[in-house]
């Protein structure tokens, strides 16, 4: 099988994965992938805004060790990016950032939805039982359509995250998916099918069935991501992915260089 590039992956650098990018690199060889990009979490104004990500200092390390795993790596295309936290008022940091170094996309991710709760940390899981679901996904996709339309990103990550711990509404979430994917197909940019969902709680791709089937329908692109933080990561669950967006409809998917979008026939084993 051609799989899809592997477009979300992260290394030392964020504090909380291990292995070097050559590391992940070899493990995508061995899986047979063809493509790949590291998207690490950005540096944000202060580095002490929390403890799982890049530090601003360190972006030129990043970056040369992209390179060393494209130098050692020639028969595999890396691309060089990184998953950006959408955080309202904090548009000019992000633009300041995509202008750094030649990115090829940036992943545009809500993880917060306060400047102090991060909905997907584990050392804040009281938090969830202090409020009601349905205020904290209204919340959360209110600010993913936020991101989706702000022109900023190419990507938008792992658009469900809010299930990570099985916290879900009672009521039906379509009105709230709708809002997201209305401005994800008006301002052109694509959704990933990030697999790290099947490692957490929720034991579910990110995005839901429900979800991916509405982007579909909505004419929203896809990208594919495994979210790795170790190198046996890479590529993971990629199989169950594509059933999923083969079985909404999906027959292409995207790959980015230099931030323009290519379009990829998605192909089942002969």
């Amino acid at each position: 099988m051609i799989w899809p590039a592997d477009y979300h992956m992260h290394t030392p650098l964020c504090h909380h994965a291990v292995g070097e990018p050559v590391d992940l690199a070899a493990h995508a060889v061995a899986r047979g992938l063809d493509e790949i990009g590291f998207s690490e979490h950005s540096p944000m104004p202060r580095d002490d805004f929390d403890d799982w990500r890049m530090h601003d200092s360190a972006m030129p390390r990043y970056v040369e060790a992209v390179e060393r795993a494209r130098r050692e790596f020639p028969q595999l295309r890396i691309k060089l990016a990184l998953e950006v936290d959408y955080i309202p008022g904090h548009e000019d940091w992000i633009r300041q950032l995509s202008e750094r170094y030649p990115w090829d996309y940036l992943i545009g991710s809500v993880h917060y939805i306060s400047e102090s709760w991060d909905i997907d940390n584990p050392t804040k899981l009281s938090e969830w039982k202090k409020r009601d679901p349905w205020e904290v996904w209204s919340v959360y996709f209110e600010r993913l359509a936020q991101a989706a339309s702000s022109g900023l990103f190419d990507i938008i990550g792992h658009a469900d995250l809010p299930k990570k711990f099985c916290f879900r509404p009672e009521r039906d979430c379509a009105p709230l998916f709708e809002r997201f994917l209305d401005e994800a197909k008006r301002a052109d940019v694509a959704m990933e099918l990030n697999t790290a969902g099947l490692r957490k709680d929720c034991k579910e791709i990110y995005p839901s069935p429900q979800l991916t089937r509405m982007a579909f329908e909505k004419g929203v692109p896809i990208t594919f991501g495994s979210d790795a933080h170790a190198p046996k990561e890479v590529g993971a669950d990629f199989q169950a992915a594509f059933d999923l967006a083969w079985s909404v409809g999906y027959r292409e998917t995207c790959r980015f260089t230099q931030r323009r979008r290519s379009v990829h026939p998605l192909k089942q084993d002969e």
